[in-house]
């Protein structure tokens, strides 16, 4: 079964139930972890954030195709879970503990989750606090460390005035040696073939680029300070 066939399954699946249950059975599958779930996931959480922000419309679905190509003639299968999940009567929080559940073994996945709300939410080129304030939460629940929602906002929104040693995760103390294998360690974990091997999707291993963009402009600005 193809990946959109698998998507297409689970929307006409929600459609005898909701999206939130078809989250809960996500969760408990064995083989949880793939595609349709990571995607599934994504769609949801991006319909929850649009509705609470309080415009709803089909022009947000067009924010996936900045990053998430999908033919033209799959475009229904990916709308249909998106009004899905905009009509579920659960809220955005209930979403993050469910798809938190879901990928409670991997955090690595859930930053990606993350990093792609990062993008729907600065889709028209500003984020405005609503949606801050809920990939605030998202971070919180999925239990994310300070340095990788860092890292996930600076590539989104500007460096500014963050910390490149929070961002690479090195005490400000930190050796020469240890800033390099902080760094590699970071390059390993954000490169495409780790983010494929995880489950997500090919035409969305893009993601990492703002987020070693980040990466290496703290690796950057710290060489300068104790070199």
């Amino acid at each position: 079964m193809s990946f959109w066939e698998r998507i297409e399954k689970a929307a006409k699946t929600a459609r005898r139930r909701t999206i939130g249950a078809l989250l809960d059975a996500i969760a408990t599958q064995k083989q949880r972890r793939n595609e349709a779930a990571f995607s599934i996931a994504l769609i949801a959480l991006s319909a929850k954030m649009a509705k609470a922000d309080g415009v709803v419309t089909d022009d947000e679905i067009d924010a996936f195709r900045e990053f998430f190509s999908f033919p033209e003639d799959q475009a229904d299968k990916v709308r249909m879970v998106y009004h899905l999940a905009q009509q579920d009567v659960a809220g955005f929080e209930e979403y993050l503990t469910k798809i938190s559940k879901i990928f409670e073994d991997a955090p690595q996945v859930l930053e990606d989750v993350l990093d792609c709300l990062f993008f729907v939410a600065a889709a028209d080129g500003v984020a405005h606090p609503r949606e801050l304030e809920l990939l605030d939460r998202a971070a919180e629940v999925f239990g994310l460390t300070d340095g990788s929602y860092r890292r996930l906002k600076a590539a989104h929104l500007g460096f500014g005035d963050d910390d490149p040693y929070l961002i690479l995760g090195v005490a400000h103390d930190a050796t020469l040696e240890n800033v390099k294998d902080a760094y590699h360690a970071l390059v390993r974990e954000h490169h495409p073939d780790a983010l494929m091997s995880r489950g997500v999707p090919p035409d969305l291993v893009k993601i990492a680029e703002g987020r070693m963009a980040a990466i290496n402009t703290a690796y950057e600005r710290i060489l300068t300070e104790i070199t």
